[in-house]
């Protein structure tokens, strides 16, 4: 990008917050009518048509006013924006509805992506943490009836799984109790490959149930997939490009189709948990993209389980608000996961 003057900056800046606002080309007559520059019309006019010759700005067909380019808004989000926060009470808000709702991710995610479509009025998205590895929490060993014992697992962010089990000799609770609390303290926050390690120490009975464990663990460590919520199509069908020229491909194929999801994920949003990401107009590397963009950022704990958020919409987006939401409910998301996988 290239280098502006602070004037350029300034008109730039006040082309794309009225041109966000109010979805109509942005002339020169327009910014003299809202804003005290301090320069002359013709000023304004050279200024623009200079920031139309870096590509900054463009204008559609044979309007006076012009609008911004996937260039311009990147050098606004990047250069002009500044750290913007939802207001007080909005952030308050939300904030309470997280607080107020149960600890349960299901509940957390729905809740995640209602609060990005209310608060950006786009679609969004939220995908669930996923575990980089499999880790023990805790077992119990419940004696039913004769023989036959049920094997409860459960993993850190509350992946439970059960298995029915005949023992050679029957078990007394006292006894399953009592060899489900040592696998418990021997095995406790490891991963499936370090349980394997501990497994050569025990007696046969709990060697056995270790097995078992592993089994379950390494099962868990072979699932890829994770749950998607979406909302707010609606919402972002009715901006008015959507309206005019009809939703891009790209962005329904994001919504709707996992494959494409994960890939496109997996190019753009980084590893790292705290950042929030943009991307615009598909930054030329998805051509059915070109007409959206979105907000990313990844939540969750580093190490144990992630997973990512964000909002789509047209590029001529409210980036300081789209921002902020990400941002916050990133940083609530990341809470509920590091109380899960807490011990």
């Amino acid at each position: 990008m290239s280098e502006l003057t602070p004037r350029q900056q300034t008109i730039l800046g006040l082309v794309i917050r009225e041109y966000v606002g109010s979805t109509f080309p942005i002339s020169s007559k327009m910014l003299l009518e809202q804003y005290d520059l301090g320069v002359s019309s013709a000023t304004v006019r050279n200024e623009m048509a200079r920031l139309e010759e870096l590509g900054y700005l463009t204008h559609p067909h044979t309007s006076a006013g012009r609008v911004p380019t996937d260039m311009g808004y990147r050098f606004f989000v990047e250069r002009l924006l500044g750290d913007v926060a939802l207001p007080p009470a909005e952030h308050r808000m939300i904030v309470h509805q997280f607080h107020q709702a149960r600890l349960d991710l299901t509940q957390w995610m729905r809740l995640a992506a209602t609060t990005l479509t209310r608060t950006s009025r786009n679609a969004s998205l939220v995908t669930a943490p996923q575990t980089t590895q499999a880790r023990f929490k805790h077992i119990e060993l419940i004696s039913t009836q004769g023989k036959l014992v049920l094997l409860i697992v459960v993993l850190q962010g509350g992946n439970v799984q059960q298995q029915m089990l005949t023992l050679a000799e029957p078990l007394t609770q006292a006894e399953l109790s009592q060899s489900a609390d040592l696998l418990n303290q021997v095995c406790s926050g490891l991963s499936a490959a370090e349980v394997r390690t501990r497994r050569s120490g025990l007696a046969t009975f709990e060697a056995e149930i270790c097995g078992l464990v592993l089994e379950m663990m390494e099962r868990s460590d072979e699932r890829i997939t994770s749950e998607v919520y979406r909302d707010g199509l609606t919402e972002m069908l009715r901006q008015p490009e959507f309206l005019e020229g009809g939703v891009s491909p790209g962005a329904l194929r994001l919504l709707e189709e996992r494959s494409f999801l994960d890939d496109f994920l997996s190019e753009t949003l980084s590893p790292k948990v705290g950042g929030v990401q943009v991307i615009i107009g598909g930054e030329g590397r998805w051509e059915d993209l070109s007409s959206c963009s979105m907000v990313l950022a990844r939540y969750g704990v580093p190490g144990f389980a992630t997973g990512a958020l964000g909002v789509l919409g047209p590029t001529r987006m409210p980036y300081g608000r789209a921002i902020s939401a990400v941002r916050l409910v990133a940083e609530l998301m990341s809470d509920l996961v590091h109380e899960m996988y807490s011990e």
